[in-house]
């Protein structure tokens, strides 16, 4: 007797192959236009490879993360309401995000609706893909945690701690081109040193996509950094905030 399975091939689940040449392109549109997001997602998706499954399954060999997947929350739900952010007391992370996010007019929809663009099936209904939202809806929370601003070089910085994070090629192929053309632009600021202090910031802090968000949020941000392993960024905070912010390359 013959075993058969319950789906044909068309229908498995297959890691994204790497697309370097894709990256590349859509690096170069990012460089033209700074505010083209969706080519940030567009280089993430083509350099993204196994990391996202493996880290999915990383999340499963441990308690706090099998019970994440398990409930299957969507954060970019709770990020936007303003009933749950309006909780958190002051000089907690929760607050901290809360007046990040206003300051700055960001939504997790908008940041959502950008990843759309370029990846159809962002939204379907498996935990890898569940677990690839949750990694794009987190990322303003790391800007939060980590004390990277939103200038070009913080956020060179933040991908940089992201790269060394989930080990998605993206994030790290986003860093170091960042940093070179911040090099090019003004020789005076260590960009790549500061790139290079986040990713090892990243790699020796806890492992960030399986926490508890919700009681994250509720925890003193000094409490949970130190809680995290979360150092300080010296190189980064060492640039004067006047000379980031005069960089052309806008994040």
């Amino acid at each position: 007797m013959t075993a058969t399975a319950d789906f044909d091939r068309s229908d498995r689940f297959r890691p994204q192959r790497l697309e370097p040449l894709t990256a590349i392109r859509a690096f170069n549109r990012l460089i033209r236009d700074k505010e083209d997001t969706a080519q940030v997602f567009e280089i993430m998706r083509a350099l993204s490879g196994r990391s996202i499954g493996r880290g999915y399954d990383r999340m499963l060999g441990t308690m706090e993360g099998g019970r994440q997947a398990f409930l299957r929350e969507e954060l970019a739900h709770k990020l936007d309401d303003p009933a749950w952010l309006a909780r958190f007391q002051p000089g907690t992370v929760g607050a901290a995000y809360r007046d990040f996010r206003e300051a700055r007019g960001f939504t997790a929809e908008g940041l959502a609706d950008e990843a759309r663009k370029v990846a159809p099936l962002a939204d379907a209904p498996h935990p890898v893909i569940w677990y690839s939202r949750r990694l794009r809806d987190v990322h303003d929370v790391w800007h939060v945690l980590t004390g990277y601003q939103t200038d070009a070089l913080g956020e060179a910085c933040v991908v940089a701690f992201s790269h060394a994070q989930t080990g998605n090629l993206g994030f790290a192929f986003i860093g170091w081109g960042a940093a070179r053309e911040i090099q090019r632009e003004n020789r005076d600021i260590p960009a790549r040193r500061a790139v290079l202090q986040a990713w090892r910031i990243g790699r020796a802090a806890r492992w960030l996509p399986a926490l508890d968000y919700e009681a994250l949020f509720a925890e003193p941000l000094d409490t949970a950094r130190a809680r995290l392993g979360l150092r300080r960024p010296t190189v980064y905070e060492a640039v004067p905030t006047d000379a980031r912010a005069a960089l052309k390359l806008r994040a």
